[in-house]
């Protein structure tokens, strides 16, 4: 039951083969087993899981329309606000917070009458590549438990690879989906900036953040999209354009489809055994009729440099907030003012996001504004060109989701510099705005997945889940399970 995809789970209840109940059951059963070792986490709610899905099974009974994601056990990242529920962001910061109100794609997920079955772990306020920057714990990856499971998704991802849900969503903000769907070896998407509501998502970087799902397959990746997707006037960057049916088209080849491959992407840093998996997608595809052409993203190489200034700038401005006055963790003891913003702060911030925040409030500050802030702006510019150019030629553009198959837990904790850069072929698609997905496309000697990443123009992501499942169709890479006890 538990390696089941959604659309699988949704296909038993209807035939009469499984009840949500059951099926819920199965999951909670599976993740007092597995999350032990594994730790994706923060809160699992039983009692509630299980009433939702007696509600569903009511339903049902009573011959009432069900929603598209009837009785499937969902996991959520412990950055969207869930009413009733604590959201804590792994940090010590909201340790105590419980909203009073759900995230827009909460709502949704609630009206489709998908089982929400816990929060999961991540690194800090979403500041991290390895979920090692949680106030509470590390989540370990199903396929190694020495190893990362990515970040700062890797909560959520880890659920999902280690059949702990049978989907979950994340956000990512500069590879925070993609990068640990790539280790993990599952399909994780970024939507287009716009396409899904931010209403309720604790922020990271306004500009760059985006909510998407975690699933073993691209069916259920599009299934999921559907659900999330669309309008929302609570958000101002939320875009006003239709959302497609997208599990409709979903097996329609891309006829003449050409991929555009990033010189860029092929350089100093990428594994060997990364780049030879990702070659070999190449030649599948060019078997199913495409053509592969080079083509260059030149300012793609000071994509993190400029990532760190603007998403440091927005993070430094979005934490302003967290004072020990209004909300947030409040030091004990009496002290004035100043000394109570910043006992309350350095207590409640852990090392990482006290980093970030110092990196956004110097770029921003007196002097050095025009210097970093205002340039980066204008590369960032620069770097979403290079994609509109790159888009005149190709439908998609593909390279590796990670340099690296997973590494090491401690491995980069000593070196912020070093763990940067395992989101360097990531963030530019959060800088130019538009959509990427990361599929699973080989494994290494040791047994450690690697991730396919594919880029679309913004609001493609019809054509590019296609051309996805293209690749998947012809494959079996999104069918393996790691061995958990």
């Amino acid at each position: 039951m538990i390696e089941r995809t959604a659309a699988e789970l949704i296909a038993l209840q209807a035939k009469g083969e499984a009840t949500a109940e059951a099926i819920t059951d199965a999951f909670l059963a599976s993740i007092k087993a597995r999350d032990g070792e594994v730790k994706a986490y923060q809160f699992v709610d039983e009692a509630l899981a299980r009433e939702q899905a007696k509600a569903v099974d009511a339903k049902r009974k009573s011959g009432a329309k069900l929603g598209a994601l009837a009785g499937v056990p969902i996991a959520i990242k412990d950055v969207l606000c869930t009413k009733g529920l604590p959201t804590t962001c792994s940090s010590k910061m909201l340790q105590n917070f419980i909203p009073p109100y759900d995230a827009h794609v909460i709502e949704n997920l609630k009206a489709a009458d998908a089982v929400l079955i816990g929060k999961t772990n991540m690194d800090e306020f979403a500041m991290g590549s390895s979920t090692e920057n949680s106030a509470y714990k590390t989540t370990r990856n199903p396929w190694d438990l020495e190893r990362i499971p990515g970040g700062s998704s890797g909560g959520s991802a880890a659920a999902v690879a280690a059949c702990e849900a049978a989907c979950s969503l994340g956000t990512d903000t500069g590879g925070s989906i993609r990068q640990p769907a790539s280790l993990c070896g599952i399909v994780g998407i970024k939507p287009t900036y716009g396409r899904v509501s931010r209403y309720g998502l604790i922020a990271f970087a306004s500009s760059l953040d985006q909510v998407g799902p975690f699933t073993h397959d691209v069916t259920d990746n599009a299934l999921l999209m559907e659900v999330i997707s669309g309008h929302d006037p609570r958000d101002s960057t939320s875009v006003d354009e239709p959302v497609p049916a997208y599990t409709k088209t979903l097996n329609t080849p891309v006829k003449g489809l050409t991929i555009g491959v990033a010189r860029e992407y092929f350089g100093e840093g990428l594994d060997p055994e990364v780049e030879a998996s990702v070659k070999q997608a190449l030649k599948e595809y060019e078997k199913l009729g495409a053509t592969i052409k080079e083509v260059s993203l030149p300012h793609s190489k000071y994509a993190v440099a400029v990532y760190y200034i603007v998403a440091t700038a927005e993070a430094s401005s979005n934490l302003a907030r967290y004072d020990g006055m209004h909300y947030g963790h409040r030091a004990k003891g009496k002290h004035d003012l100043i000394a109570t913003y910043s006992k309350s702060r350095a207590e409640g911030f852990g090392k990482e996001v006290q980093r970030r925040i110092m990196l956004g409030t110097y770029a921003l500050s007196s002097g050095y504004k025009d210097a970093y802030y205002l340039k980066a702006l204008k590369v960032r510019r620069l770097i979403k060109n290079d994609f509109d150019k790159a888009f005149e030629s190709c439908d998609v553009v593909m390279g590796p989701t990670a340099p690296t198959p997973a590494f090491k837990l401690g491995e980069k904790t000593a070196d912020p510099l070093s763990m940067y850069l395992s989101d360097i072929y990531t963030i530019s698609c959060n800088l130019a705005g538009i959509a990427g997905i990361s599929i699973p496309c080989g494994f290494s000697k040791t047994g450690l997945p690697i991730g396919l990443q594919i880029q679309a123009p913004p609001f493609a992501e019809e054509k590019m889940l296609q051309v996805a499942r293209m690749y998947e169709a012809a494959t079996d890479w999104h069918t393996k399970r790691p061995k958990l006890g």
